[in-house]
């Protein structure tokens, strides 16, 4: 079974990066530049940020609706980022240098499988794991921070 990784959309981001820190900090938001070029993951390209770029830390909803694992947390976005067009089985090294934890949920938001893995093995994992019929995606976390990362789809 092969699946899709796909980062965020960069839409709902955009006009923040207009605001001043003052508006971001009542929205419960930061700016960050990055001071190094891995540990500032961008949820939209799914690549880490390098030196020097600007990113917002924010809060995101990552399981909407009305589900017992309806879960939210942190998040880069870095400025001006675009959505990767990643070819069907192709794991970026955003993620295979990272540990994972792999969440599988149904249609409803129900969990129907977890595990960690390697991030070199999360190809591999997210085949078996979409063996199951019933998966309708699977989430990627950054399992030492738990932090989400991004999510897959069949392909």
């Amino acid at each position: 079974m092969t699946f899709r990784l796909h980062g965020l959309d960069p839409t709902p981001f955009e006009p923040l990066f207009a605001l001043d820190d003052a508006s971001l900090a009542r929205r419960g938001m930061r700016r960050v530049v990055a001071d190094d070029d891995v540990g500032y993951p961008c949820r939209v390209a799914l690549e880490d940020a390098r030196i020097g770029e600007e990113l917002l830390l924010l809060h995101w909803q990552h399981v909407a609706g009305d589900s017992p694992y309806r879960a939210s947390g942190p998040i880069f976005v870095r400025r001006r980022s675009r959505q990767p067009a990643l070819a069907p089985g192709e794991v970026p090294a955003y993620v295979s240098r990272r540990l994972i934890s792999l969440r599988a949920y149904d249609a409803a938001w129900t969990m129907l499988d977890a595990r960690v893995c390697e991030g070199a093995d999360v190809a591999g994992e997210l085949a078996l794991v979409f063996r199951g019929a019933a998966v309708a995606c699977v989430q990627l976390h950054n399992a030492r921070r738990g932090c989400y990362s991004c999510v897959a789809y069949r392909a």
